[in-house]
């Protein structure tokens, strides 16, 4: 099968092209870094690679390092039989710089090459029209302005494209760049014939990056948007977890009624919807996560908030390209890991890779949210805008990352690495402001929920079932004669100093596989000791219980810190290629985290 690869510079329109001519759904934001690895899919009868966003064909950071490795590669694989390069219209310059030098490298081996000139729409409503025919001309190559985002142009591209796989011999640029000029005259001269001048598409981005970007104000509004992204995970959620959770109760209980009274239907309502059901609860949280983080994204203000960053972050030894991965990690630590490859110096790579983990993930937040309806009452403040909960939930994040900048503070002395000769000067290109793709963000909102059900789901089934028929036999449901109860007061006593009793124990020990396990587990153990009572209703059960507000606390505190994630675990393995640091940290994070709890537990 023939391959077509499609390269460009990050933030121009290059992924959502990708997903244009192919029909996926590869994540799309508006800031550089968003594909940090190869995506293939089929384009007709042909493969379509997207490859890494990358300025230059030199690089300065480990991930264009990697891009520009694998673009060579293709070069050299005879089943690549044309390039499509991406230009983004509203900054032809830096984007032809990367461009002229693509040319330049399919020409010397025999490659074919399309221009795709993405953004025209934008371009279009600044009243400027590109001549593409003669564009094309000047370098060498077909050049097809369009839009991805609006579909102008791309059933011509698509035909376009389809001609020249078939015949690539024709595309093969006939121009190559003077020796004796260098490619970033070619560019600046290219663009100022051609291109929409910097100052028009800049004018309204300056007006309003005059405020976002102030020295007080801008410092201000970071930090209402973040409040604000917090506070809706509880406060916009709340409605829909209700439904969720009054829909469940509703179901366990016809379930109940229907089934025969028996180990069967104890299974079912204990184990199904006591721990599969319990979980299923907080999806809206992770939807609305989603929204918000991509509603950033897609606006431009990611790049601006990392700007704003830079200099406190500086301050502990981390760079402000590092707030993108750190955000990521609110979502979930693996992909923020990998982000974290856009970062220039191997120092503040490693630094933010390893406290990463210390973002509150998404995983996190069916644990935050059951401790916080079991020990904050749900007072409301500013006719219900903003309540108790959502600002303990906000506190809870700023806390994991407050011992995120405290940890980055003692790495950062204590490394070895030679600053001044590792580290590159931040630079940073702020893309323009504008409104999100709704159809792509409404379609990542689902796939989150959908990935949070697909990865969690089969492991909290399992445990559920273990932990049930554990807790079931052999005195049929008598929970403190169970098997689980003899390996749960064997751990008992690492628990006791923290308040908590065997069941949060083995919740604790078994959520490693994955945090929101922990809740499922509660819900199976809670099940089955108060089958009698509301199935769905954990929190009335752990509240009934009488969990103390210090042990409570303490809970929470430890899942702040602890890297309770098998697949982090794996992750920082192959992304700094150190054992010893992935399980270091892991066993690290957990003392701190035990003693954070047991501190807690003992003097509130």
């Amino acid at each position: 099968m023939k391959n077509i690869i499609l390269v460009g510079k990050p933030n121009s329109g290059k992924s959502l092209l990708f997903n244009q001519l192919t029909g996926m759904r590869q994540k799309v934001a508006n800031f550089p870094g968003v594909t940090v690895e190869l995506k293939s899919a089929k384009f007709d009868q042909y493969q379509l690679v997207d490859f890494p966003g990358t300025y230059s064909l030199k690089s300065l950071s480990r991930d264009e390092e990697l891009a520009i490795q694998k673009i060579h590669e293709a070069m050299h694989n005879e089943k690549t039989s044309l390039v499509v390069c991406n230009l983004d219209a509203t900054r032809l310059e830096s984007s032809l710089v990367f461009g002229l030098q693509v040319r330049d490298l399919a020409l010397e081996h025999n490659k074919g090459v399309i221009f795709a000139l993405n953004m025209i729409d934008e371009v279009q409503r600044f009243g400027h029209n590109i001549d593409t025919e003669q564009l094309s001309k000047d370098l060498g190559c077909a050049v097809l302005a369009l839009s991805a985002k609006t579909l102008t142009g791309l059933h011509e591209f698509k035909l376009a494209l389809l001609d020249a796989i078939t015949h690539p011999e024709d595309f093969i640029p006939t121009v190559k760049v003077d020796a004796e000029q260098p490619i970033l005259e070619i560019s600046r001269s290219l663009s100022q014939r051609y291109g929409v001048k910097a100052d028009v598409v800049l004018k309204r981005q300056n007006r309003i990056d005059d405020f976002l970007l102030n020295s007080l104000f801008g410092g201000m509004m970071f930090l209402v948007i973040m409040f604000l992204l917090f506070q809706s995970i509880f406060t916009w959620a709340s409605p829909l977890m209700d439904a969720v959770e009054m829909s469940l109760a509703e179901i366990a209980a016809v379930v109940s009624t229907t089934l025969p009274t028996g180990m069967v239907n104890d299974f079912v309502t204990d184990a199904l919807f006591g721990g599969v059901g319990s979980f299923l609860v907080f999806v809206p949280q992770i939807m609305v996560l989603t929204f918000v983080i991509g509603l950033l994204e897609d606006s431009g203000y990611l790049a601006r908030a990392a700007l704003i960053c830079h200099k406190p972050l500086s301050y502990f030894g981390l760079s402000g390209r590092s707030f993108i991965p750190y955000l990521s990690g609110h979502a979930c630590a693996i992909p923020a890991i990998m982000a974290a490859r856009t970062i220039e110096s191997p120092r503040k790579r490693l630094i933010t890779m390893m406290t990463i983990p210390l973002m509150s993930c998404s995983a996190r937040l069916p644990v935050y949210a059951l401790l916080i309806a079991v020990l904050i009452p749900d007072t409301q403040y500013l006719g219900g805008l903003i309540n108790l909960q959502g600002i303990t939930f906000f506190i809870l994040y700023f806390i994991g990352i407050l011992t995120a900048l405290v940890v980055s503070t003692l790495l950062n002395k204590l490394t070895d690495m030679d600053k001044d000769k590792t580290e590159m000067p931040f630079i940073l290109e702020l893309p323009t402001y504008r409104l999100p793709h709704w159809k792509p963000l409404i379609h990542r909102i689902l796939t989150s929920a959908k990935q949070f059900i697909r990865r969690a789901g089969p492991v909290i089934f399992m445990v559920s079932v273990v932990i049930w028929f554990l807790g079931y036999f052999p005195q049929n449901g008598e929970l403190q004669s169970s098997y689980l109860a003899m390996i749960g007061q064997w751990i008992e006593p690492i628990f006791e100093p923290l308040g908590l009793d065997w069941r949060y124990g083995v919740a604790i020990l078994v959520s490693f596989l994955a945090r929101e396990v922990f809740v499922g587990a509660l819900g199976t153990l809670f099940g089955i000791e108060g089958a009698d009572e509301n199935i769905a209703g954990l929190a009335a059960n752990i509240q009934h219980d009488g969990l103390t507000l210090g042990a409570g606390i303490g809970l929470m505190l430890f899942y702040v810190v602890a890297l309770q994630c098998v697949a982090t675990v794996a992750t920082l393995k192959a992304e700094t290629g150190s054992r010893k640091i992935a399980w270091g940290l892991f066993l690290g994070y957990g003392l701190l985290a035990y003693c954070m709890a047991w501190l807690a537990a003992t003097f509130i």
